[in-house]
């Protein structure tokens, strides 16, 4: 029997089994950031050990850094207690660490892959649910516990039970205006934020195929709203072609291996998922949410469900989840007023984002009622925006650009959602104080953003 691509690159690098229990796994590389990191380094110093392969440890500051005036001390003491920790720890520990500020900074999972960190592959871990993007290169990626990161610190392994497959087939040709995060949105709502779960996930057809590499990233980061335990898409020349070059790239002949081996990494034309999933790309619209999780999605001009098409043990958090949101069942969304836009996270916070909401404002102007928190996912899309003149004409349509950071994806620094407000967000998650005590969330892909900020309410970007 044929074997998977998460098999090939799972069984090639288990170090020892446990019988009847977890996988010793070993671990390529990992990212360290403010939040789930601290623990760790100090369990490491009451136990008198060091950073095993500090080479393969990478730390950066990205929940807790302001996104405008990085150049002046935070403000708020705690987050500026945790980047000093993550600061000390990383020299102390003698591990690369890029601070605030660095040309390497910014949201670790969007620095990782345009750096030529990530590569396929790998296996990938960090203390961050959202890990899973890295696997959009053709790695094993995934977010783990502060122990565990202790446990990657001190040997480079983890103790990690396999998890099953699945291949998730989008098949077809998406249609003008959808975008990844719009097949993230859809897989999600069809098969509920539990529906993955135990799975570790492969995407392919021919509507993965054609994505950009930010548009893979994009799907894989969403693997976890939907419980699975990452997802990975196998690389091709889309992913070869975007690794080439980049800093730490392999080089030279190195390089040439690399990229004969990264061909080998695919699944056979014999190998057996335990599950597999196949939608079909064109009944995919421009998606957002209405409720309080990633799984309560719906297409931009759909109503939001009656409450008799919900099986009766989700009724009680159907009817919370919308009560809370300030919404009805039956109720479209088009033409709701909205308060705040945020473009950025390590979903949408990569150049091409940019470059999809900068075409639709392109020639418009913000709507006055709106506040737009525009931010890049790294210093390296900063760069690229200013590059390709993009911030002159979000400047010209009366938007600002924000320095790089998690900004609004999380209420881990000073971008809040006021209580009470809509924000049309780009990011992964719209539970209930995400985004600030009392926020509402409504997530949607880059260019539905676009056209709420120009529009001042929701709107299907396709309208002319």
């Amino acid at each position: 029997m044929g074997k998977t691509l998460f098999d090939k690159i799972w069984e090639s690098h288990i170090v020892s089994k446990v019988e009847g229990g977890p996988t010793q796994l070993y671990i390529d590389r990992m990212y360290c950031h403010e939040v789930t990191s601290p623990q760790a380094f100090d369990g490491l110093r009451k136990r008198g050990l060091n950073v095993f392969r500090p080479q393969q440890i990478t730390c950066i500051p990205d929940h807790n850094i302001p996104t405008i005036n990085q150049e002046l001390p935070i403000k708020d003491p705690i987050s500026k207690n945790q980047v000093d920790t993550l600061d000390k720890n990383a020299k102390d520990f003698k591990v690369e660490y890029y601070p605030m500020g660095h040309a390497k900074n910014g949201i670790i999972h969007v620095v990782g892959p345009e750096n030529g960190l990530s590569l396929p592959g790998m296996t990938i871990v960090c203390g961050d649910s959202h890990t899973s993007t890295h696997g959009a290169i053709g790695a094993i990626a995934f977010g783990i516990g502060t122990s565990e990161v202790e446990m990657v610190l001190a040997s480079q392994c983890v103790f990690q039970s396999r998890p099953q497959t699945m291949r998730i087939n989008f098949n077809g040709k998406l249609k003008e205006g959808v975008t990844a995060k719009d097949m993230a949105l859809y897989m999600i709502a069809k098969l509920t934020t539990g529906g993955a779960t135990g799975y570790f996930v492969e995407y392919a057809g021919s509507a993965v195929r054609n994505l950009s590499m930010e548009g893979r990233l994009t799907l894989c980061n969403l693997s976890i709203e939907m419980g699975a335990r990452g997802g990975m898409v196998a690389p091709d020349e889309t992913t070869i072609s975007y690794i080439k070059g980049r800093d730490f790239a392999p080089k030279g002949e190195d390089w040439n291996n690399a990229v004969s081996y990264w061909k080998t990494l695919y699944s056979d034309s014999d190998a057996v998922f335990d599950k597999e999933i196949n939608f079909d790309a064109e009944d995919i619209e421009p998606m957002i949410t209405y409720g309080t999780n990633p799984g309560m999605g719906m297409s931009i001009n759909s109503a939001i469900p009656s409450i008799d098409t919900i099986p009766e043990a989700g009724r009680e958090s159907f009817t919370k989840s919308i009560e809370y949101m300030g919404f009805k069942s039956g109720e479209k969304l088009t033409g709701k007023p909205i308060d705040y836009v945020f473009l950025g996270s390590c979903t949408n916070g990569r150049i091409e984002d940019f470059r999809l909401f900068t075409s639709y404002i392109k020639g418009k102007r913000k709507a006055d009622n709106v506040v737009a928190w525009l931010v890049p996912g790294s210093w390296m899309v900063a760069k690229q925006i200013e590059e390709e003149g993009l911030d002159k004409i979000l400047k010209d349509a009366g938007f600002e650009l924000r320095q790089p950071g998690c900004s609004a994806c999380l209420a881990m620094n000073d971008d809040k959602i006021p209580e009470g407000k809509y924000a049309v967000s780009t990011s992964n998650r719209n539970f209930e104080g995400r985004q600030g005590p009392g926020s509402r969330t409504i997530l949607a892909g880059p260019l539905v953003a676009a056209a709420a900020a120009v529009t001042g309410k929701i709107t299907d970007p396709r309208e002319k």
